[in-house]
């Protein structure tokens, strides 16, 4: 019946902004699924969005077996039918509890990036999810809004099971629904596409959201008479931009790259995503690893970015990942190469070889302690820098950082690094001036 989930937003938007007018509504999606059907909910009714966390709490040994809920605000919701079946006992369902509380905290705070959480006393508050099949966390998020002093509660969902919708309508003043099939047998069966969501894009949606005035937008690259497409975003105020140097045939769209750029536009900088290569040199994968070339693109991709009136007067950095280290670190040892800092996370620093010398940029090179190769090859390489230059390592994580708090860690190194020294880099160029 849906397209994805982003087309399920649109048109349960459509819906609700005929139902609910110019009411003072909030819109929160539970995570992560239903993050991105909200945003689209959010967008249609103009309200702020915020994430509603819960925690399912399983059956100690059948976990994917749900015997209750917890969320946010100390709220717990009990099936008593499920813990009587499932033989659980006190003990059990208390350390269940406890692990899931502190799952609850950390993604919360992980996916708000220290933002407080969106008031909802006196307001409309529509929870959103990308469907319910037992609703017993849907259950839980509508319970978690009434304690948190919420006027009105309106459950908002593509699609859900009869009985689950009709039981639903005890926890919540509203439940709109576009779609109710007899036999739903699992929520994805009714997407054309239901890809898994990660914590990356919920936290992106939410950045979105709340995204300060400036410059956001889709925009193309000029790399020496090559378009590329690209993705600038300048916040009001920014202290620098920072320009993401892609490795290995990644592009604008890395989950990665573009998690740690919002987190670099929530502290005031400035990012600019975009593609080294078109679509068709991609196909050829020599074209990922000639560094000269990839570094020749950044070089006439940066002076395209000093010309536009968004980043005029501000200092210029690079993150690079990958073989995209290596063209970062290549580009800014041109005599021109005028940038403050230079961020390489996972990188190949060495295949920039005897140009490392002549690099004068600050360099913060981001390696996870347990990938082995990449980090003997950054210490070799640390070796030939003679500019400014620092090896952190990031304890029990491999290559692209996809333990759970590295790529977190990541993103917090690199926004100190290029704060300190676009700050350093501006007050060196007042006192010349």
């Amino acid at each position: 019946m849906f397209a994805d989930r982003r087309d399920a937003g649109i048109r349960l938007g459509e819906r609700l902004r005929d139902r609910l007018g110019g009411a003072d509504a909030v819109v929160v999606g539970l995570p992560r699924g239903g993050v991105v059907v909200a945003y689209e909910v959010a967008r249609a009714l103009g309200a702020p969005l915020d994430v509603i966390v819960v925690r399912k709490l399983g059956v100690p040994y059948q976990p994917e077996l749900g015997f209750g809920a917890v969320g946010e605000g100390d709220v717990r919701v009990l099936n008593p039918d499920i813990v009587r079946l499932a033989g659980v006992t006190k003990e059990q369902m208390a350390r269940v509890e406890q692990a899931e509380r502190e799952e609850l905290t950390r993604r919360a705070d992980r996916f708000r990036g220290g933002r407080p959480r969106v008031g909802l006393a006196g307001r409309t508050v529509v929870v959103v999810d990308d469907g319910v099949a037992t609703g017993g966390t849907a259950r839980a998020a509508c319970r978690v809004a009434r304690a948190q002093g919420a006027r009105r509660v309106v459950l908002a969902v593509p699609v859900g099971a009869p009985d689950t919708v009709a039981g639903l309508r005890d926890d919540a003043d509203e439940v709109v629904c576009l779609q109710s099939p007899r036999d739903l047998y699992a929520i994805g069966a009714w997407y054309s596409d239901f890809p898994q969501t990660s914590d990356e894009q919920v936290v992106e949606l939410l950045h979105r959201a709340v995204q300060p005035p400036g410059f956001s937008g889709e925009v193309e690259v000029d790399a020496g008479g090559v378009p590329l497409a690209g993705r600038l975003t300048v916040p009001e105020g920014a202290r620098g931009v920072v320009v993401f140097v892609h490795g290995s045939g990644s592009g604008r769209h890395s989950p990665r790259n573009r998690y740690v750029a919002a987190a670099l536009n929530r502290e005031g900088l400035g990012t600019l995503l975009f593609d080294l290569l078109t679509s068709d040199e991609e196909i050829d994968r020599a074209n990922v690893f000639d560094i000269r070339l990839l570094a020749e693109r950044l070089v006439a991709v940066t002076g395209w970015l000093r010309d536009r009136p968004e980043a005029e007067g501000l200092p210029l950095g690079y993150f690079g990942a990958s073989t995209g280290a290596a063209a970062a670190l290549w580009a800014a040892a041109e005599p021109d190469g005028d940038v403050a800092a230079i961020v390489s996370r996972g990188g190949r620093p060495d295949l920039a070889g005897e140009r490392l010398s002549a690099v004068r940029a600050a360099t913060l090179l981001i390696v996870g302690g347990d990938d082995h190769v990449v980090l003997s090859l950054n210490q070799a390489a640390q070796q030939r820098l003679r500019c400014e230059n620092v090896l952190r390592i990031v304890p029990g994580a491999t290559h692209l950082f996809e333990e759970p708090g590295a790529l977190e860690a990541v993103a917090e190194l690199a926004g100190a690094w290029f704060a300190e020294h676009f700050t350093q880099h501006f007050a060196g160029h007042v006192t010349r001036g």
